[in-house]
């Protein structure tokens, strides 16, 4: 990937966290809770993305 792009899309993302951080903040959500929501989601896109069947050790699915 090109410098520039890459550097594009690391300023959309993380523009993108401040928007979101800075639109709970004003509508009242603590950050705490926001920061167990974005915990929660991440556990389960984890859990609900396909297994690697690949046989690989390193794979990211433990115990799966």
């Amino acid at each position: 990937m090109p410098l520039p792009h890459f550097l594009l899309m690391l300023t959309a993302v993380l523009v993108a966290a401040g928007v979101t951080l800075w639109v709970a903040v004003a509508i009242g959500i603590p950050l705490p809770v926001v920061g167990m929501l974005a915990l929660a989601a991440a556990a389960v896109l984890h859990l609900a993305a396909p297994a690697d069947d690949s046989g690989d050790e390193s794979s990211p699915r433990h115990g799966a």
